[in-house]
């Protein structure tokens, strides 16, 4: 690589990030250009992150704000989809790797960059994610992943910044892994990989002590085709949807999560996760499918839901199935229009309402009272043909053992 070169580097703002700017321009001759996104993780102001990079020797830092993309072109598809991995896991990284691909490919292509890096190491899932979304996006471009192929400790890194007189402050350690965006936020590592010792409330950052007492708060949510638009009547975005829920879940402790969970690489993991906006928007978002799509294509999309989520997981969201499933889900959500109530209190989001005009529920053939418009006389033909196949089976059975 010549010094004409560049590299765009996908930049946190912490010690691995910081110090790769600098391994990149030592190992390679090329000039880094730091690309940070705001994919609503909060913390630090991204305005010192940029200052930072380019104090760490990067040419050029870039700092985006990608929440409204990321809730309305990814939080979104993910609740249409019901995606929850392992039947759980609202794949709150995992949702925010693609976005984040998609601008550093397009900051590769402004800037004139050959290379984007990464500061994932080889035992995460987001190594995959990162490196099968660039290609799928960009196959041309190269990629770069100091931590994981230089062999890049913590130690060395520490090292590698005292050396160079980084402007970062190694000092500051967390006991735990850290992750955390608009869906949600995924805690590992530290006393939490013995997976015997229970989480304590120092974990948590999204959600408040479910156990402590409190009064309920009762929300109805909105939605059309699969989109929620209002909160208590309130006309919201996407984005305004999560931030409000994260908000008021949260305080109720809802959408904590303690899970042992498969990665790509093939080892299993153990994850501490919040997500209280993404689980209260899922829950309602379901019961409200349950209310107005129709039995074989609700039955047909739990598998579809699976998939989908199994996929964004495994760093397939610019993959040929997973832009094939998009448009099932989209079109299974046509009718998903109308309001939820939701109970949130005591770690949990219980739906205690719902309506639509899209509603496949029908009163006067539900009821057992007199309004009963349903013709049970029909029942009978229909539960014969119906176990008619069975019932052939048994009796061929039967003669056999006879």
């Amino acid at each position: 690589m010549t010094s004409t070169e560049r590299v765009v580097l996908a930049y946190s703002g912490g010690l691995d990030t910081s110090v790769a700017i600098g391994w990149i321009a030592e190992q390679t001759g090329g000039e880094v250009i730091a690309v940070a996104a705001d994919v609503g993780q909060g913390g630090e102001d991204l305005g010192v992150v940029r200052e930072r990079a380019l104090g760490c020797g990067a040419v050029e830092s870039v700092v985006l704000d990608l929440k409204e993309e990321y809730a309305e072109g990814y939080c979104l598809p993910a609740l249409k989809a019901n995606a929850l991995y392992l039947d759980r896991y609202p794949l709150v990284s995992a949702l925010s790797r693609p976005v984040i691909v998609k601008h550093l490919v397009e900051a590769a292509r402004y800037h004139g960059a050959t290379t984007v890096a990464h500061g994932c190491t080889g035992k995460g899932n987001d190594q995959v994610r990162f490196e099968v979304g660039i290609g799928a996006l960009a196959p041309d471009l190269q990629v770069l992943a100091p931590v994981r192929d230089s062999g890049m400790t913590r130690d060395k890194a520490i090292a590698f910044a005292e050396e160079k007189g980084l402007p970062i402050d190694v000092s500051k350690r967390s006991p735990y892994s850290i992750d955390q965006n608009l869906w949600g936020r995924a805690v590992e590592t530290g006393f939490l990989e013995d997976i015997w010792n229970a989480p304590i409330e120092d974990v948590y950052s999204y959600t408040a002590d479910p156990a402590l007492p409190r009064d309920a708060d009762e929300v109805v949510i909105g939605f059309l085709q699969g989109t929620p638009v209002s909160i208590d009547g309130r006309a919201v975005t996407p984005l305004e949807a999560v931030l409000e829920l994260n908000r008021r879940a949260g305080a109720q402790g809802v959408g904590r999560l303690d899970l042992v969970e498969d990665r790509l690489v093939g080892i299993k993991s153990r994850e501490i996760y919040e997500a209280p906006g993404a689980i209260a928007l899922i829950t309602a978002h379901q019961e409200l499918e349950n209310v107005t799509v129709e039995r074989d294509l609700a039955r047909f999309k739990k598998s579809v839901d699976q998939r989908w989520g199994e996929l964004v997981y495994d760093g397939l969201w610019f993959s040929p199935l997973k832009r094939a499933l998009d448009g099932f889900v989209e079109e299974a959500n046509s009718h998903v229009t109308g309001e939820v109530r939701v109970t949130l209190h005591g770690g949990r989001a219980v739906v205690t309402g719902r309506r639509s005009d899209e509603s496949l529920y029908d009163y006067e053939l539900a009821t057992y009272d007199s309004g009963d418009v349903f013709d049970q006389s029909l029942a009978k033909g229909f539960v014969t043909l119906w176990g008619l196949p069975s019932k052939m089976a048994a009796r061929r059975d039967q003669r056999a053992t006879e």
